[in-house]
């Protein structure tokens, strides 16, 4: 897996992260105000996307399905 940033930001309501690709693999970012085990949940959420390719992918719905499924490997 390529490189993974992290950065603790404020978000809008109801958007604990997010993540994009960068020249070095890939940016996250998750909200500050949220507690440490919230925090990590936001984390495996992005290596999720990371690793299920969701940016080769068009469909935000189709996106979060599958990195909702029920595969919990991370």
């Amino acid at each position: 897996m390529d490189d993974v940033y992290l950065y603790y930001v404020p978000l809008p309501p109801g958007i604990n992260e997010m993540v994009m690709p960068c020249a070095d693999g890939y940016t996250g970012y998750i909200d500050e105000s949220l507690d440490y085990p919230h925090r990590l949940e936001a984390y495996k959420h992005i290596l999720k996307h990371i690793e299920d390719n969701a940016f080769e992918k068009f469909d935000v719905n189709d996106i979060e399905s599958f990195a909702h499924r029920k595969d919990d490997t991370i």
